[in-house]
């Protein structure tokens, strides 16, 4: 068993020179960003000294290449640099957004999922009829409705209107923590809903006129019990990859919602960084988002080999 994940130690150095890459680009496009930090620390107490003198002392007088040999060269220590908005060492800071982030990526994972397997059974039930063509319109309105205004919409009428949500921020107890996170998490999943729920239908039609369905329907299963036990499983293999990509866009978009929300996660760290000019915060964040791609996408590889026993990936990445 433990023979067919023998994939994952390669897969864990072949992300070496992607992540040596993404620190290349990452670390040049930051610098491309309109504005000198020191000019946006200073503010109106700016004058062409300080901000040389500042400047110099960040190290923004150096040539580019000097500056990312320095940045790699701290990070190979585990050092990513201070802040130099908050003055602070840039991992603290990550290290107390990225609990948060993860928090709602979760939570919204577990919503798309509660959403769009029943409305994904319902719809491939009864291919072509009202209930499955109902489905369809909703994912095809899902998909076209940007996430920013979904949770515009989503404050407006539960939080503002209704009162049974607050408007934004994170709360200070576990239990608030995801009272807190609710909406943001349901404007995610609703950006998520419409390719799983398309994918999962469409497993699941073609599951359910399979042979060994029509063989457990001549033995009496039927209904709950048909799918839980023959359809479900089988049908979930495509939908698995489907998920693993839609988590690493999730993250983009959980950068935008947690700014609509308040929510202090890599999002809201992010963006304030890009506003301020903060250009270690702005590399870390962005490293940290593509490492989690990379997990994502490794775990999705884990995940599909354990559901399908037919797949054995670590025989194709030795072949």
């Amino acid at each position: 068993m433990l023979d067919r994940f023998r994939f994952v130690p390669l897969r864990l150095l072949q992300s070496i020179p992607v992540i040596f890459g993404v620190t290349v680009v990452v670390f040049f496009m930051v610098h491309l960003l309109p504005g000198n930090p020191a000019l946006a620390i200073l503010g109106q107490t700016a004058t062409p000294a300080r901000v040389a003198s500042l400047s110099h002392q960040l190290g923004l007088d150096k040539p580019l290449w000097d500056q990312y040999l320095l940045f790699l060269g701290h990070l190979v220590q585990g050092n990513l640099g201070t802040s130099i908005t908050y003055q602070r060492p840039v991992s603290e800071l990550v290290l107390q957004a990225v609990p948060i982030t993860m928090s709602l990526l979760l939570f919204a994972l577990v919503l798309a999922l509660v959403i769009s397997v029943p409305l994904a059974a319902v719809a491939a039930s009864a291919p072509g009829r009202a209930r499955d063509l109902a489905v369809r319109a909703f994912t095809l309105v899902g998909q076209g409705m940007p996430q920013f205004w979904v949770g515009i919409m989503l404050i407006l009428l539960l939080a503002v209107k209704a009162k049974a949500f607050p408007v934004g921020g994170y709360g200070e107890s576990a239990l608030e923590h995801w009272y807190y996170l609710f909406l943001p998490a349901l404007t995610l999943a609703i950006a998520m809903c419409p390719t799983i729920i398309r994918s999962l239908r469409a497993s699941t039609i073609n599951v359910l006129g399979s042979d060994y369905v029509g063989t457990a329907r001549s033995k009496g299963a039927a209904g709950v019990a048909l799918f839980r036990l023959h359809v479900v499983r089988n049908a979930a293999i495509p939908t698995v990859s489907i998920i693993g990509v839609n988590l690493g866009y999730l993250v983009g978009g959980s950068l935008v919602i947690e700014r609509v929300f308040a929510v202090p996660g890599l999002g809201s760290l992010m963006i304030n960084a890009i506003f301020a000019r903060d250009f270690p915060t702005i590399q870390a964040v962005a490293l940290v988002v593509a490492l989690f791609v990379i997990v994502v996408g490794i775990l999705t590889d884990v995940v599909y080999t354990a559901i399908d026993p037919r797949v054995d990936l670590g025989s194709r990445e030795l072949a």
